[in-house]
């Protein structure tokens, strides 16, 4: 998952809560594998902090040691209490504030490289972020709302023991990625990857977080995304060299992972031209 702080300046994001104008204040909050564009207004500066999801698994297992018998547990009630695969978490500019200094040092940190050394002071540093956003974080009992994914199959935590990713599932993202305009099935590519469609199905949402038909559907937002913003192609042709020859389909497809559609997220991009800015 990632979390994205606003350090200066402001920006318009688009992702599955629709589009949404951040700035200083802010923290965008992405599960994994969740599409999120922004087109800076004029300029944006951030800080971005990545984590794994077995990591957060584990910190949730501890936190609530008492009402779980294992880490499954803690897993279910991740994806039911915080099932908004994207959010904005409004702290305003005095809250977040506290965040930078430890924002700063974490970043010197990973560049200084020494993780074992470094890592009781990266996890107090972390801890101190988290205890400010977490408690303004959005919580529901059940799946509720329209956003929350219903494609994702929560993956098996791994138990304090990381597992090499299958070659099977990196090469079936792979061969998604290299012909995202091909006709895609899941019997097809298991075949390929000399799988069957359920083993395919467990092994790929178990290291992408996603069923791959799904995650297809992530990339081909994504660069239809960026042929929106790159070229005047009509958005019919646009839609067809992602594979999505049907455009009423392709529309609901990109609202769905971008927030708003094709139309609207080219009014938006071709509106808002920006300067190269350092971050």
């Amino acid at each position: 998952m990632k979390l994205i702080a606003i350090r200066a300046g402001s920006a318009r994001l688009f992702s599955e809560f629709g589009s949404r104008h951040v700035n200083v204040g802010d923290v965008v909050v992405l599960a994994a594998n969740t599409l999120c564009g922004a087109e800076p207004e004029g300029w944006v500066t951030t800080t971005t902090l990545y984590l794994d999801r077995d990591y957060v698994i584990d910190q949730v297992f501890w936190q609530h040691a008492a009402r779980f018998k294992d880490r499954l547990d803690a897993s279910d009630f991740l994806d039911t209490s915080y099932a908004e695969p994207a959010q904005v978490v409004r702290l305003g500019e005095d809250r977040a504030g506290l965040l930078m200094p430890w924002l700063d040092e974490l970043a010197a940190l990973s560049v200084d490289g020494q993780h074992a050394n470094n890592f009781y002071r990266a996890q107090a540093l972390l801890s101190a972020v988290l205890d400010v956003i977490v408690p303004h974080l959005a919580v529901t009992g059940n799946r509720v709302t329209p956003t929350q994914r219903t494609t994702v199959v929560p993956s098996t935590p791994r138990h304090r023991a990381f597992r090499p990713l299958r070659a099977e599932a990196r090469i079936a993202a792979e061969l998604l990625a290299t012909e995202m305009d091909r006709r895609w099935s899941v019997p097809e590519l298991a075949s390929l990857v000399h799988l069957s469609p359920s083993q395919l199905r467990r092994v790929f949402t178990d290291a992408f977080g996603k069923s791959p038909i799904a995650y297809l559907a992530l990339l081909r937002a994504e660069k239809m995304a960026h042929l929106l913003k790159a070229t005047d192609s009509p958005i019919s042709l646009i839609a067809a060299s992602v594979g999505w020859r049907d455009s009423d389909f392709a529309a609901r497809q990109f609202r769905r992972s971008v927030g708003v559609s094709p139309s609207e997220y080219r009014r938006i991009s071709h509106s808002n031209p920006t300067p190269p800015h350092p971050d």
